[in-house]
């Protein structure tokens, strides 16, 4: 096992991908399958030092990565290419290290990330006027299955509401009241600024694209199933602007399932 008090450390930045859906979330929990827990172990065992790696942010369980960004800092000289071999020859195949690279001192995985970009698939059941899909079994683990039909040009309009810099207390996890005594503390600011906030079509399913400067525990999820109760119907689009002033989750629509989001992209200075 390395001496980590005498040997030099080297800074890693790792690039991962995963399928969210096996575990119960990034964050180490006790007794629970995580995504920082299962690469940890995978260090310790390939380098015999105890590290828990730092993510740029922490997902929910079920939901995946494309491009999740990891710092860790190991005693082991090990050259980048082996460590991304050795380190996909020990983890299970739902996590995947596409890239490993020596980091300077200073950076941190989250804090010296400058913006993320989230994408949030959805598979629209009934894509036109009296027809109606199935969603296929292979693709159902990684999109919402929605089952109304939905007028995506009110969604987009509504998507757009949402661009700027705004407090988006709103949109984040369920209790307001601790999210608002948490930003007074310091602690976690309502206030983002969304640089991207648009749907498209790829792929026979409608995608939802969202870059900002952070974004709060399940800001994301929260946004999207505000914009498909306006898809339905039940609400307007100029209805964002009530929503946001209230500064109150109640005001908003439900929480999209996990499944469906995907953080693809985390962006740091050059």
């Amino acid at each position: 096992m390395s001496d980590n008090g005498k040997d030099a450390m080297t800074p890693w930045k790792l690039t991962l991908s995963y399928d969210g859906g096996p575990f119960h979330g990034w964050q180490v929990q006790p007794g629970l399958r995580t995504v920082q827990g299962t690469l940890a172990e995978a260090l310790k065992d390939l380098t015999g030092e105890t590290v828990l790696p730092q993510g740029s942010g922490r997902t929910d369980a079920g939901v995946h990565a494309l491009a999740q960004v990891a710092t860790v800092a190991l005693a082991t000289p090990i050259p980048a290419e082996n460590l991304v071999r050795a380190l996909n020859r020990a983890l299970p195949q739902a996590i995947r290290v596409l890239a490993a690279e020596v980091a300077p001192e200073s950076f941190h995985a989250r804090h010296s990330a400058v913006q993320k970009t989230y994408e949030y698939r959805i598979f629209e059941r009934r894509p036109a006027e009296g027809s109606s899909v199935e969603c296929s079994p292979f693709l159902a683990p990684y999109v919402w299955d929605c089952p109304w039909r939905l007028n995506v040009e009110a969604m987009q309009q509504a998507a757009g509401m949402f661009l700027g810099t705004r407090n988006f207390t709103s949109f984040a996890a369920s209790d307001p009241d601790k999210t608002l005594r948490e930003a007074e503390a310091g602690s976690v600011n309502p206030v983002k600024t969304l640089f991207a906030s648009e749907f498209q079509r790829e792929n026979g399913l409608l995608v939802y694209r969202v870059t900002g400067s952070g974004f709060l525990h399940h800001m994301v999820r929260n946004l999207v199933g505000t914009l498909v109760e306006v898809g339905r119907g039940a609400l307007e689009p100029a209805d964002m602007n009530r929503i946001l002033e209230a500064k109150d989750r109640s005001a908003a629509g439900p929480t999209a399932p996990a499944k469906g989001l995907f953080l693809v992209a985390v962006d740091y200075e050059r």
